[in-house]
């Protein structure tokens, strides 16, 4: 097995203008996304290794949050997903792949969780 280095951010909910039936336009609806970052791994990590040996986990969810354009409406919640991964894409030449999962909080009738799940591999 190959040595790898995964960022997460699990489980930021996050209203987002998202949706195509006539309910869900128009106004925000609250999601709950994760985001792995698969990124090239150092040879070693000391105590004293300094943070651009690594990523920040804040880019995650900046991502995800302050990263999405204002006032944009995403009718399919992939298109969200492919946003966030193309931002990080992106934003670092060093991440590998990046794996998003949003899941749907308005429409859960009890626990079950409603959504998908994105990888997109640097080409």
């Amino acid at each position: 097995m190959a040595d790898s280095l995964i960022l997460e951010v699990a489980d930021l909910e996050h209203d987002v203008l998202t949706g195509i039936y006539s309910e869900e336009t128009g106004k925000p609806q609250p999601l709950r996304i994760t985001i792995q970052a698969e990124m090239k791994i150092a040879d070693r990590y000391d105590p004293d290794t300094p943070l651009e040996a690594s990523k920040n986990y804040m880019d995650l969810k900046f991502a995800a949050t302050d990263a999405l354009p204002d006032g944009v409406h995403f009718k399919l919640i992939e298109s969200l997903a492919d946003h966030i991964c193309e931002t990080l894409l992106v934003q670092d030449s060093r991440i590998k792949a990046v794996t998003v999962k949003i899941v749907k909080l308005a429409i859960a009738e009890g626990n079950e969780k409603i959504g998908i799940t994105m990888t997109r591999e640097r080409r």
